[in-house]
């Protein structure tokens, strides 16, 4: 195994987590309060409002950043343990603890049924499922891994209409690697929201990219590595979604630019499509490698802040926003589409806003907490 030296926590990369699981808040406070105009995926772009989609367009960064950075963890965790069996444990500890966590309090939190009649395997799942692939494959080389990478990204949509429908045990694995959908199991229906498949190849990727890191790259080699990537996947992205070929569902030209502009964009999620993950994972090392350059600046801490501790804050907004939804149908009552909901977007961001003041002391007070109890090694779960 060749030697690998520590490298002390990037800020840069929990200001970037912390951006993404901001934009995550206000797509979960559409979730809760706009339901009446719920998008499908991807988005029917002549019948949601452009506000409604752009945010929505926003908040695809989540996932696929979400996921590339716990690769690039993973290999800093190596690089500071020195050992793979150590972080082979870690990935499968910390990947079965998420999946218990989204079978519990992240299903409770949306459901509010205890015990569930239906569980949603989320992002939560999604990204605890591909730790533990990669705590499995975390011993091969990193070239065998940036293949296996590379192949399931750009390879996955050519099974878009396969189907094993008909065989149980293969349809319900097949619902859960690729295809968004139901399996029924007696009195429980469990639905298979993010199928796995694209996101273990993400993770790989970012796993890879964490080599990186290393001391032996200085800053500007890693940003100059990290920027070159980032652009040539939007661009590879674009280029693609031009020809109209392969990689996602066909964009249309609409009579008026704005449509068109929506359709060239409105890409699949469920599961991410090539040019889904291109667009996303491109843009992602882009901003990673702009934060690297304003480590210091007050808002990149502040993001830092939420960042360091991603787990607390999904369970946290989850729980405020559910019991702010109880609250207002008490108080206000529902209308006629059965829901409570705000009437706009603008107040949805107001309400995102609101709640990311107001959450600040609360994951900064954890935060701290975590960091100067570093022997409670469950802090780190969080």
């Amino acid at each position: 195994m060749t030697k690998i030296t520590p490298i002390s926590r990037l800020h840069s990369i929990d200001a970037l987590r912390g951006l993404v699981i901001l934009i995550m808040l206000l797509d979960h406070v559409r979730e809760t309060f706009y339901l009446h105009q719920q998008v499908s995926d991807p988005m029917q772009v002549t019948e949601t409002e452009p506000a409604l989609f752009w945010s929505r367009i926003l908040a695809h960064l989540c996932a696929p950043v979400f996921v590339l950075l716990t690769g690039m963890s993973a290999y800093l965790f190596q690089l500071k343990s020195q050992s793979i069996e150590q972080t082979r444990d870690f990935l499968l500890k910390r990947g079965l603890f998420l999946i218990g966590l989204e079978l519990t309090l992240v299903n409770f939190a949306w459901t509010a049924t205890f015990p569930p009649n239906v569980i949603y395997l989320q992002v939560i799942w999604a990204i605890g499922l591909s730790m533990v692939v990669l705590a499995l494959c975390i011993g091969w080389s990193k070239k065998i891994l940036l293949s296996l990478g590379l192949l399931i990204i750009f390879g996955h949509n050519v099974l878009d209409h396969s189907s094993f429908k008909g065989i149980p045990i293969l349809e319900h694995l097949w619902l859960i690697l690729h295809q968004r959908g139901w399996i029924e199991l007696n009195t429980l229906r469990i639905r298979t929201s993010y199928p796995v498949l694209p996101w273990i190849g993400i993770i790989f990727i970012g796993y890879v990219l964490g080599q990186f890191f290393q001391p032996k790259f200085s800053t500007q080699q890693r940003d100059r590595y990290l920027i070159g990537i980032g652009l040539s996947s939007v661009l590879l992205f674009v280029l693609l979604r031009w020809i109209n070929v392969y990689g996602d569902r066909p964009w249309q030209i609409y009579d008026s630019y704005h449509l068109t502009l929506m359709s060239f964009f409105n890409l699949t999620k469920y599961p991410p499509s090539l040019l889904f993950i291109l667009c996303n994972i491109g843009i992602g090392l882009i901003v990673l490698v702009a934060f690297e350059r304003l480590v210091q600046a007050r808002f990149t801490r502040v993001l830092g802040v939420f960042g360091s501790v991603p787990m607390f804050f999904y369970l946290l907004h989850l729980y405020v926003l559910k019991l702010l939804y109880v609250f207002c149908v008490m108080r206000w009552g529902t209308g006629v589409s059965g829901y409570f909901s705000v009437s706009n977007v603008t107040q949805l961001w107001l309400i995102s806003i609101v709640l990311t003041f107001a959450l600040y002391p609360v994951v900064k007070a954890f935060s701290n907490f975590k960091h100067s109890h570093k022997h409670m090694t469950w802090l780190k779960y969080f």
